[in-house]
C-alpha cells in the first residue's frame, strides 16, 4: 500500500490550463499507481481548460461546485459527484460558469513516455 497525505500533495502545472490550482495526489512517486496518475484541480470563478485534447482518456469527478464541459459544441454541465470520461482525441474545453471554486479529482494514464 502506498499512503500519501494530502498535506504532502504537490502543485503541478497543467498545460492549457486557467484560473487553475493542480495538486498530484498520486502518481509518478517511487511505490505510486503504475498505470494512472490522481490529480485534485481546484479552478476559481471563470477558471478552465481548452480547447484541447489529449491521445488517452481522462475521468473527471466533481466534488463541488459546478463544471461546463463543451465537446463539439455540446454543452453539459457537471456537478457534485457527477462524473465523465474524456475519450481519447477527444477536443473539450472546460469552464468553471459559477461563483464558487470548482473542486475536482481527474484520473489519467501515464504519459506513453513514462
Amino acid at each position: 500500500m502506498h499512503i500519501k497525505r494530502f498535506k504532502d500533495a504537490q502543485p503541478y502545472e497543467a498545460p492549457n490550463h486557467f484560473g487553475c490550482h493542480g495538486l498530484r495526489l498520486q502518481g509518478f512517486e517511487e511505490g505510486g499507481p503504475k498505470n494512472q496518475w490522481l490529480g485534485y484541480s481546484q479552478f476559481l470563478p471563470g477558471g478552465g481548460a481548452g480547447p484541447d485534447s489529449t491521445p488517452f482518456e481522462k475521468v473527471y469527478v466533481l466534488l463541488e461546485g459546478e463544471m461546463t464541459v463543451i465537446i463539439d459544441g455540446k454543452e453539459t454541465v457537471l456537478r457534485r459527484m457527477d462524473s465523465c470520461t474524456i475519450a481519447p482525441g477527444e477536443v473539450r474545453k472546460i469552464e468553471n460558469r459559477s461563483n464558487d471554486t470548482c473542486k475536482m479529482l481527474v484520473v489519467i494514464p501515464y504519459p506513453p513516455e513514462v
